[in-house]
């Protein structure tokens, strides 16, 4: 009888981080690395669960694939303590842990064919060779790769390279799968496609993934939660939702898709709102569901460009609107993006779905137009 891989959900409580009885199934605790005078990581302390499909995601030199690596076992920690699925890891070689990862160059054995690539592992470990075939073709079947077992790398395309990887990295069964940048040498629409087999495996296996990516589309359309990093230090940890729409600093904010950022001076806090004046706008701004905040804070206030209306008419009101010139269009097919000037020479982008085709648009180059947006739209960060 065939061994399959083990078919469950990648979640089965759908946030096991807001259940206080739940576990950590990898747990970082005050991890650091510096490689001489340079701080790579930086006392940073983190939660997965088990099931997750979780990102790190941040700059290059942001210490993303450092803290991977000392996951793997390929860097000592300069301290701190790593435990997988309760047990102490951290100064545990690479071989000894139940951990596999998947380079970004895939790195397989290009003398070897798919079949062999795939066991490589699993002969290592000195698996009867019946076992070793029943469970290599399970692997092959879940990746979609049956047929495929006697070509060799250079014989893929970069897609079936991908699989073939996962599946090595899967076929040994590891409690905790790595992922540094996997999707990064394909196209943008392979990409696409694979981002969603990625998912859809994962959960089929119910293994955890810790990814590391920098990009984040990647990132928001595959985890069920995101760390962003920056010099060493994790600055938020969410789900993809709440890193969108509720991001903890400007940093975040700025990182993560595109922004508007209005700096201004808290001028009224009440339980419900705050009022925000601006030098960079005509009108205040009027901000619901903010974090309490004192009169007088300096302050800025994030607005989405797809938060944002656009209209040839005065809005009525007196928060939460401006005029301007269009200075540019961004044509991106199923969305433009307007870049619009307003008085104090600052630019607002606004970003608006295409329901009709160009030449139909109302509002174009040099037009005189209005922005105004929701009180519920804006987000107040500290500066």
């Amino acid at each position: 009888m065939a061994v399959q891989p083990n078919q469950t959900k990648r979640l089965n409580n759908p946030e096991p981080w807001q259940d206080p009885k739940v576990k950590p199934y990898v747990s970082i605790k005050n991890l650091t690395k510096t490689f001489g005078e340079r701080t790579a990581v930086n006392d940073v302390s983190l939660s997965i669960y088990k099931g997750e499909l979780f990102s790190l995601l941040g700059h290059s030199g942001c210490g993303k694939t450092t803290l991977l690596r000392m996951l793997a076992g390929f860097e000592s920690p300069t301290s701190g303590k790593i435990f997988i699925d309760g047990v102490d890891m951290t100064h545990t070689p690479a071989y000894k842990r139940p951990v596999s990862m998947v380079f970004q160059s895939y790195a397989l054995f290009p003398h070897m064919t798919v079949e062999q690539n795939i066991a490589f592992g699993l002969i290592q470990e000195g698996m009867n060779k019946n076992e070793i075939r029943d469970r290599v073709d399970a692997y092959l079947k879940l990746v979609q790769m049956s047929g495929y077992e006697h070509r060799r790398p250079h014989q893929l395309s970069g897609g079936e390279r991908q699989r073939v990887a996962l599946a090595r990295s899967l076929v040994k069964q590891p409690k905790l799968v790595l992922l540094d940048e996997p999707l990064a040498a394909l196209d943008k629409k392979l990409r696409e496609r694979t981002q969603l087999e990625l998912v859809n495996i994962q959960e089929k296996v119910g293994v955890t993934f810790i990814m590391v990516s920098h990009d984040q589309e990647e990132a928001m359309t595959m985890s069920t939660r995101i760390g962003i990093m920056n010099t060493g230090r994790i600055l938020q940890i969410g789900s993809p939702t709440e890193i969108y729409e509720y991001p903890n600093s400007r940093y975040v904010a700025d990182f993560i898709g595109s922004v508007n950022l209005f700096d201004g001076l808290i001028v009224e806090e009440k339980s419900d709102h705050v009022i925000v004046k601006s030098t960079m706008l005509e009108k205040n701004l009027y901000v619901s569901h903010s974090a309490s905040m004192p009169v007088g804070a300096q302050i800025s206030v994030a607005v989405r460009p797809e938060k944002i209306m656009l209209t040839t008419e005065e809005p009525k009101g007196d928060y939460n609107w401006t005029g301007g010139i269009v200075q540019d269009i961004a044509y991106l097919g199923d969305v433009s993006i307007y870049y619009v000037k307003v008085n104090s020479g600052a630019v607002i982008l606004v970003t608006t779905a295409n329901f009709v085709r160009a030449a139909e648009r109302s509002i174009q180059w040099d037009d005189k137009v209005f922005l105004y947006w929701k009180p519920e739209s804006g987000i107040v960060l500290s500066m």
